[in-house]
């Protein structure tokens, strides 16, 4: 069997990170997309990104569809799964996002399975590990923590990210093949674009940097660096000892304020907000906008990750948040975004 990996959503953020360290170890990437009009696209970008795209090809799959999926697997050794749902808010009914999450899951290991993968790696999230727990000081969380759906109230993503792990771990574990697989559980995601698309943690940086957002909340972010999490999916790939394992990856927990103050020191003529949001004010907004309503119960909640796991697979410590964030920066004022 060659060394082939599919790649699931190959054009999302992070994929294309992934795929970039695919294809510069020397392994061939089939990376699936939902509609191959993107195809040159892509190719174009991790080209640019210094990445040979000769051992690169393109397959149409869909979560929501069965069609494909097995032709897809043919010749594949490994399954990095990242694709999932996205929304840029969240949807009025939770099972548009849950649904397809979990069904994309099925449909990414029941192929793999069923074509003999040796090796499963999904992106999942502290999502999937930090909440719906209570509102308490407590110690770092670990891959052995499970957010809890029945306890403090979960948006829609939070329950799709917690339930396609769960059901990747019945699946392989179904099927005795439980140390096959290996999740890799990242907080918020920075770092340098490779294109014009700023996913969702960039957008972050994005609205503070183009004056979207009037003032910074006090949310907390446990922050992870791109080019970490993307190493750390090939490396549980193929390291004899990550199969059955989650990897939590958090560099640190900073604030918006935090983040703000930072890039107005470096991009003064941005209109980066000067001033905080109080609780109060965040709260009322909540009222009448149900995105903020879904996270306001997080407000001056930071969660810590137990990331000795990850850091012991790579063999290094993470990139510093304070960097991924001024790469983030940079590289969104490159794309002409901001």
């Amino acid at each position: 069997m060659s060394d082939r990996v599919l790649l699931t959503g190959i054009s999302g953020y992070l994929a294309g990170h992934i795929a970039v360290h695919l294809l510069k170890a020397g392994y061939a990437v089939r990376g699936s997309l939902r509609s191959l009009d993107k195809a040159d696209a892509v190719r174009a970008t991790l080209a640019r990104a210094g990445a040979d795209t000769t051992p690169l090809d393109f397959v149409a799959l869909d979560l929501t569809s069965d069609a494909g999926w097995a032709q897809a697997m043919e010749g594949v050794r490994y399954l990095q799964h990242t694709a999932s749902p996205f929304f840029l808010q969240m949807p009025k009914d939770r099972a548009d996002m849950v649904g397809p999450a979990v069904a994309g899951t099925e449909r990414a290991l029941g192929a793999a399975l069923a074509g003999g993968v040796e090796r499963v790696v999904v992106t999942s999230s502290m999502a999937a590990i930090a909440y719906g727990h209570a509102k308490v000081e407590s110690p770092a969380f670990t891959a052995q923590d499970w957010t809890d759906l029945h306890g403090r109230p979960v948006n829609a993503y939070i329950e799709s990210k917690t339930r396609a792990e769960r059901r990747a771990w019945d699946i392989m574990g179904a099927a005795g093949r439980q140390d096959d697989l290996a999740c890799i559980n990242p907080g918020a995601i920075f770092g340098p674009l490779l294109d014009a698309d700023p996913g969702t943690s960039a957008l972050l940086v994005k609205r503070l940097l183009d004056g979207s957002v009037p003032a910074a909340p006090r949310i907390p972010i446990t922050g992870i660096d791109v080019r970490d999490v993307a190493e750390a999916h090939v490396a549980a790939m193929t390291h004899p000892e990550a199969g059955g394992h989650r990897f939590p990856m958090g560099a640190e927990v900073t604030y918006f304020g935090d983040v703000a103050r930072l890039l107005r020191d470096h991009y003064p003529n941005h209109k980066v907000p000067r001033f905080g949001l109080p609780n109060w004010a965040v709260r009322l907004y909540a009222l009448f906008d149900s995105d903020v309503r879904g996270n306001v119960d997080e407000l001056d909640y930071a969660k810590r990750l137990d990331s000795s796991p990850t850091k012991a697979l790579l063999g290094r410590d993470f990139i510093p948040l304070e960097r991924s964030i001024l790469d983030t920066a940079e590289s969104l004022v490159a794309q002409g975004l901001v």
